[in-house]
Parts: structure tokens; sequence; C-alpha cells
């Protein structure tokens, strides 16, 4: 292998490991909270199986569209667990 291709993996690896250490501390500190997206404003796919894409829900604060929020926070902006937007549908 040339030293440029070795370089190349190098920055790669690196690039690589720097990106997922942070997303995943992200992750950890956000939840999933059920009935406080505005219209086109949901993080993903709802509980109704109607769509699969962020930004598709048509109607303000529907329980089965989630967006995520800091972890913790979720009953404070009036949102439901999974659990409890299941049971509202």
């Amino acid at each position: 292998m040339n030293n440029n291709a070795l370089i190349a993996a190098a920055i790669a690896a690196t690039v690589s490991m720097s990106l997922t250490a942070p997303m995943s501390a992200y992750a950890a500190s956000k939840e999933k909270c059920y009935g406080v997206a505005k219209a086109g404003q949901n993080d993903c796919a709802n509980l109704a199986g109607t769509h699969s894409c962020a930004a598709q829900s048509t109607t303000d604060n529907d329980p089965g569209e989630w967006k995520l929020v800091p972890a913790g926070t979720c009953t404070d902006l009036g949102g439901l667990s999974k659990a409890e937007a299941k049971a509202a549908l």
C-alpha cells in the first residue's frame, strides 16, 4: 500500500471516530417526546405507520408524532411517553 493510501485511511478512521462519539453522547441526552411536534416538524416515523420520515406530520401536537427533546423535559412540554401516546391513539 502506498503512503497516500495509508494517510487517507488514517484520516478516515480518525474522522469516523470523532463523529460517532459526540453523536452517542448527544443521543443519550435526548428523549423521544410524543405530541409536541408542530405540523411538518416531527423527527421521524409516527406510531400509526402512515409515514416513515421527518417533517411529514400534518397536524400540530399529534400524539402519534414525536420530536427529540432534552432528557427529562418531555412532561414539562406537555408531551407523552411512547406508552402514553399509544394509549391516547
